[in-house]
């Protein structure tokens, strides 16, 4: 006859078992970002890049993709583009790019010097009618929208987020592997 303490240790086992890596905590939720409950396509759009290029969602399909609105006038967007940064150069090699959309109403002015002094290499789109930014009913600086590969949003962080953070990367290499 099994004793009841032996019946509780079996029970223990076989959720540790079944659950395997479950018992970690989900790093959509440790990043506390928010997952969309319906599926919804991310709105394409095609804005001005810096040095007269443009920039186009379009022409990232197939990658996952960070889209963060932000302005240089904001302390927190200022404090997450090192993260921002390490990850997009840690992760841009397997499908994965962050599309960086300014606010600021002096767009190019302020924007240019800004992403030099913070040597940022990801691509750069001003915004400075807040036209994407009222698509994406961004409702507060920084907000980042991640995109699978599939063009469909995944998630949105309101406010700022150590991009760099083992969680981050955790939930980018979740959506790289998504196919």
């Amino acid at each position: 006859m099994i004793s009841r303490r032996g019946l509780i240790a079996a029970g223990v086992l076989l959720l540790f078992f079944r659950r395997g890596k479950a018992w970690a905590k989900d790093p959509f939720e440790t990043l506390q970002l928010f997952r969309p409950k319906r599926q919804a396509m991310a709105p394409d759009f095609t804005v001005p890049g810096l040095r007269a290029s443009l920039v186009r969602l379009r022409d990232f399909k197939g990658q996952v993709i960070v889209l963060n609105f932000w302005a240089t006038w904001c302390p927190p967007c200022r404090e997450e583009m090192p993260s921002m940064e390490r990850l997009y150069r840690r992760f841009k090699s397997k499908g994965f790019t962050i599309l960086a959309l300014s606010i600021d109403s002096r767009g190019e002015e302020v924007v240019g010097p800004f992403v030099k002094s913070f040597w940022l290499t990801f691509p750069v789109g001003l915004d400075p009618k807040m036209t994407v930014a009222g698509e994406y009913r961004m409702a507060g600086l920084p907000t980042s929208i991640l995109i699978d590969r599939g063009g469909t949003i995944a998630a949105v962080a309101a406010g700022p987020r150590h991009w760099d953070s083992p969680a981050a990367h955790q939930v980018v290499a979740t959506l790289l592997e998504d196919r």
